[in-house]
């Protein structure tokens, strides 16, 4: 389902040696859970980025679902971004917006049949425990109910696969267990994750995969024997 191979990342117009990664290859299996791990500056949110076609590789190729890096057309990466869950540490919530008008802005924006969009919104926040709040806007929430209705919204097309990148780094331990717990129950209903985090803790309290990165290399993976070894190590 998506796939990186031999995947080099650099920025040429950065500070001199600006390689993000390095020859990353790895699988990501239909309806897996793997957390990805490792240092600030290791190579994560570059990862992510290329995954959803922010970035090209340098060399190598990244595939996602029927999509290639190679030859993805501009003008298929938003229809490639329609079939993804995109998640990010800072909720990226309309501030003029209620919870229900976020999550039916991300079916909008998709020329989804305006008859069709309640039905749909009432579901997503349900499904994440928030709906009672649906005509709350995004300062009347708590952050952990917040960054629900952020997944609310990447949820509501349906992806096959949810892309979270520190979705839990701005809340308190209280919060983060319960967006975990969400992450879990989306998993179980079919839908891939793949979770940026620093929180070892998660990582550690799980039997999902995970997978390590530093200085842009993948040095563990826990459905592997450790792959590379970095200098310094």
């Amino acid at each position: 389902m998506i796939r990186f191979n031999n995947v080099t990342k650099v920025y040429p117009r950065a500070v001199p040696g600006a390689t993000a990664l390095t020859k990353v290859s790895f699988r990501l299996a239909k309806g897996e859970f793997v957390f990805l791990t490792g240092p600030s500056g290791a190579g994560k949110t570059t990862l992510l980025k290329l995954l959803y076609m922010e970035e090209r590789p340098t060399t190598g190729e990244v595939l996602v679902s029927d999509y290639n890096s190679r030859d993805i057309k501009r003008r298929e990466i938003p229809r490639l971004r329609r079939r993804l869950g995109i998640v990010f540490q800072d909720f990226r919530l309309l501030e003029d917006l209620t919870a229900e008008q976020n999550v039916a802005f991300a079916l909008e924006v998709t020329g989804t049949p305006r008859a069709n969009i309640p039905g749909r919104v009432a579901r997503a926040l349900t499904q994440v425990g928030l709906g009672a709040k649906a005509r709350a806007y995004p300062k009347e929430l708590s952050g952990g109910e917040q960054q629900r209705v952020a997944f609310a919204r990447a949820l509501v097309n349906d992806p096959f696969v949810l892309i979270a990148d520190e979705p839990t780094g701005n809340l308190d331990e209280r919060a983060a267990r319960g967006i975990f717990q969400i992450l879990r129950e989306i998993n179980a209903l079919g839908t891939a994750v793949l979770m940026a985090t620093h929180n070892l803790e998660l990582v550690r309290s799980s039997n999902y995969r995970s997978i390590e990165l530093d200085h842009g290399q993948i040095v563990f993976d826990s459905a592997e024997a450790p792959v590379q070894n970095v200098e310094g190590r």
